[in-house]
């Protein structure tokens, strides 16, 4: 190729053809600039896929925790129906009646240990105001046992876990009695 004649090799704006790019006074800054152009591209495509990894595992995770999550509970309470399954192999009788109603309390007392060991409490509902957010009201009665608005019998006491109520208490509201006048 003499002096006087054209380069064969023109520039290319997209960059595929290697001797252009080389042949233009900015060929090294280009080329330099397509190997960071491919080092980002991979460093995305690195991040993209661990990205999507940690989506999957974390997925599996809340999986994991929604399917085993109450496995110490569970646990616990099969101790519970153990000694519920061993006093009814028993058979109750006049003679072993003490003894079976206490074996019953001891029963319900380790239930109650056991949810307590877990962050379930019971909410106080007799003789407290009446409150639609922990109590349900099946019904309305007239007393003076307590003050009209509060809750005057539990047919289902409310129970919380931590801060939240996982069941509200069936109650029964007073309300005044009416005032009988005297003629």
């Amino acid at each position: 190729m003499s002096e006087n004649e054209p380069s064969s090799a023109t520039p290319d704006p997209d960059g595929s053809n290697p001797e252009a790019a080389e042949a233009g006074p900015n060929g090294a800054q280009s080329s330099d600039a397509k190997a960071e152009a491919d080092r980002y591209r991979n460093d995305y495509l690195y991040l993209r896929a661990e990205f999507e990894n940690y989506k999957k595992q974390v997925i599996k995770e809340r999986s994991d925790l929604r399917k085993y999550g109450s496995e110490r509970l569970m646990a616990e309470l099969l101790g519970v129906l153990d000694i519920f399954e061993t006093a009814l192999d028993g058979e109750p009788s006049p003679e072993n009646a003490v003894i079976f109603r206490k074996g019953i309390d001891l029963t319900a007392s380790s239930l109650r240990s056991i949810l307590q060991r877990f962050g379930v409490e019971e909410i106080p509902a007799e003789g407290v105001p009446f409150d639609p957010a922990v109590h349900e009201a099946v019904s309305s009665e007239e007393t003076d046992a307590v003050e009209p608005g509060h809750v005057s019998k539990v047919f289902k006491k409310p129970y919380k876990l931590h801060d939240r109520v996982i069941r509200p208490g069936q109650v029964v509201v007073a309300k005044s009695a009416p005032k009988t006048t005297g003629h």
